[in-house]
């Protein structure tokens, strides 16, 4: 059902308006693209948009939207304390423009620039539609620290391995990508309306209120200090849990980059190794639903629907594979080194597409990010940019002793792990590599 786009208020004073189009950067601080349309000497108004292509695809309990309604309600609230509003329309963008475009005297827009496939587009066509009418549209880098044609080969193509990427990343680095955008918080920097703004309720969006389980959007120096130590053990809070600010812009990245810098080259290595995956998926999009290495789209994947369903049910009779599985299931988080754990297993062990198992954690991640979850599927897989090679198979309990030795992950998660109640393991380990080496190999070669 097409929702019933609310009724705009009217502008409190006259003149044209900068537009701020919100998306993956819902906050007042440390913000690029704010800044830019600040430097436009216009009111700014704030615009967000419930995008119905994206919603109608979710289903009715989704934690993520819970999280981005109470964000976005923070974000009109701040707003509201400037003495502005923000604009929130629910419908399609196209709609949400047209209204816009019919109800305010726009002279330009703003917008964080993204690099996913379908954002691409849409944005593509905004700016033509804004085009048509006189108005620039001007995508601004936020969400990474350096930009498409930032970190460049020396023959000026983009790099498909991570180590010399992080190298010209780290020498291209100073203090200026890093330096904060101030913002003007003075009440006439910013559009005034003559009443409210109306903002739809979750019910009036299409979904149900569930537990928001979002981490604060705050680490400590000590946590980042350690991290190099600790991030491999989910058994232990070691890791900032981070993901889902820096996915919905809630947190400023140049922020949590400069502390990286100062306490945890082992921290700082994951944010390039972010930027290095967005960048992957804006240069070669057939990452998305293909092969980065085209050979890999070759292997027989195992039509194995009962596997699957247990793999995703924590049921495989391999603790902390199952216990990584229900920790997704219950929190909408897994922890990093049980992503390679769990992926690796379904990949190499079940021979199961990497496509449904990346489907699978892109519906259930709170901190759901398209260029990181094919990134590290990808990699699981065998047959993306920095891969593991397919022949290395991760051993469950090779894994377990190394970063579970006290079985506290394994405990707190599978408690019936050593009662008759559990389940007898899906496959043997030893068979289950020998069948993977043999896959890979038949389609490879030695």
């Amino acid at each position: 059902m097409t929702p019933t786009l609310a009724t705009l208020p009217p502008l409190a004073t006259g003149g044209p308006v900068t537009v701020h189009w919100f998306r993956r950067d819902l906050r007042l601080s440390d913000h690029a693209a704010l800044a830019a349309a600040q430097a436009q000497r216009r009111p700014v108004l704030g615009l967000f948009v419930y995008d119905r292509a994206i919603l109608d695809l979710l289903p009715h309990e989704d934690r993520r939207v819970v999280f981005l309604h109470r964000q976005v309600a923070a974000l009109k609230t701040a707003l509201q304390a400037l003495g502005s509003d923000l604009i929130v329309i629910n419908g399609t963008v196209a709609a949400a423009w047209e209204r816009l475009l019919a109800t305010y005297p726009i002279a330009a827009v703003t917008t964080v620039r993204d690099y996913e496939p379908y954002a691409t587009e849409r944005d593509r066509w905004v700016g033509e539609r804004l085009a048509q009418q006189g108005i620039g549209f001007q995508q601004v880098k936020d969400q990474v620290i350096f930009d498409t044609g930032e970190v460049l080969t020396g023959s000026g193509k983009p790099y498909q391995v991570f180590t010399p990427y992080k190298r010209a990343w780290l020498a291209r680095l100073t203090d200026a990508d890093l330096t904060p955008w101030a913002l003007d918080t003075h009440p006439e920097a910013w559009a005034r309306f003559a009443q409210p703004a109306p903002y739809p309720t979750l019910a009036e969006l299409g979904f149900a209120q569930v537990p928001d389980l979002a981490p604060p959007p705050t680490t400590t120096d000590a946590l980042l200090a350690h991290y190099g130590q600790t991030r491999n053990f989910p058994g232990q809070a070691g890791t900032s849990r981070l993901g889902v600010h820096l996915r919905f812009g809630t947190l400023s990245l140049r922020e949590l980059a400069r502390r990286a810098l100062s306490l945890s080259e082992a921290y700082l290595n994951e944010l390039i190794w972010r930027d290095f995956y967005q960048m992957i998926l804006h240069h070669f999009p057939h990452v998305v639903g293909q092969a980065f290495k085209p050979t890999y789209d070759a292997i027989p994947w195992r039509d194995d629907p009962e596997g699957l369903a247990r793999w995703k049910a924590g049921a495989t009779g391999y603790p902390i594979v199952d216990a990584g599985m229900r920790e997704l299931s219950a929190t909408g988080y897994q922890h990093n080194r049980v992503r390679m754990i769990t992926a690796s297993f379904l990949t190499k062990h079940l021979l199961i597409d990497w496509r449904l198992g990346e489907a699978y954690f892109a519906e259930k991640l709170l901190d759901f990010e398209l260029a990181s979850n094919n990134g590290g599927w990808q990699w699981a897989a065998g047959t993306g940019v920095d891969a593991a090679p397919y022949f290395r198979i991760f051993n469950p309990a090779e894994q377990t002793r190394k970063f579970d030795p006290q079985l506290r992950y394994i405990r707190q998660w599978v408690p019936e792990f050593e009662s008759l109640a559990y389940p007898k393991p899906i496959i043997d380990h030893r068979e289950a590599r020998e069948r993977a080496l043999a896959t890979y190999k038949g389609v490879l070669g030695p």
